[in-house]
């Protein structure tokens, strides 16, 4: 693979590692608690030790990695609270991102998600990476096309702990809220903005509702 010539080559891989490594947090393949080992993880993903222990120290940074009571690094346990109050964070800052997206996002990337979400919904089993890839690509896009550089960082910030707490715990459900979902992007694609907002209070409400029912 070609490096970027303005990116030293280690830099490149740090940031590869750690795109590699925040994956298999967000997806639980790296699961609460699991201890961190430097050398297996670049063995793993066939880098040195070097590259890998910038990633490492970056997501430890972030809070994604915690030390232990031994002092051993390990992956965030996302605790019902954390998960509550990250749920907060984004039911405060997602509904004005939605209305004040309106107009922003382009016709074809509306298309492409409802093409997304139909696939979804046709599928009497779909499979959850593209459950979570769809969620990813609709709430990001949001909050990208909310002309609020903070507000962006923020629902990302949280839908990080959100998702791991979801996914680890396992209490998300088969299908995305197709309904709310879709509610979602018609208003967006109807340029209302006080309808994508409340479709959006909707969706957050539902979500938490349904954590809450099943954990």
């Amino acid at each position: 693979m070609l490096q970027d010539p303005e990116s030293p080559p280690e830099t490149s891989l740090a940031e590869e590692a750690y795109r590699a490594l925040l994956a298999e947090i967000l997806s639980a393949r790296l699961a609460g608690g699991t201890v961190i080992q430097q050398r297996r993880l670049a063995a793993e993903h066939s880098v040195s030790r070097s590259p890998m222990r910038h990633a490492i120290s970056r997501l430890e940074g972030e809070g994604l990695l915690v030390r232990t009571g031994k002092g051993l690094l390990a992956v965030r346990v996302v605790t019902l609270k954390e998960y509550l109050d990250s749920l907060a964070m984004r039911m405060l800052l997602e509904p004005t991102a939605a209305s004040q997206a309106c107009g922003n996002i382009e016709a074809e990337r509306l298309a492409a998600l409802t093409e997304e979400l139909d696939a979804i919904d046709r599928s009497p089993d779909p499979d959850p990476e593209d459950v979570w890839r769809f969620d990813d690509n609709l709430h990001l896009t949001i909050a990208r096309q909310c002309g609020n550089g903070f507000m962006e960082t923020t629902i990302a910030d949280m839908r990080r702990y959100t998702t791991i707490f979801e996914r680890q715990a396992r209490t998300g459900r088969s299908k995305p809220g197709v309904a709310e979902h879709r509610a979602i992007i018609e208003a967006l694609a109807d340029e209302d903005a006080d309808r994508a907002r409340q479709a959006m209070i909707r969706h957050l409400d539902m979500v938490r509702e349904g954590v809450l029912r099943n954990y």
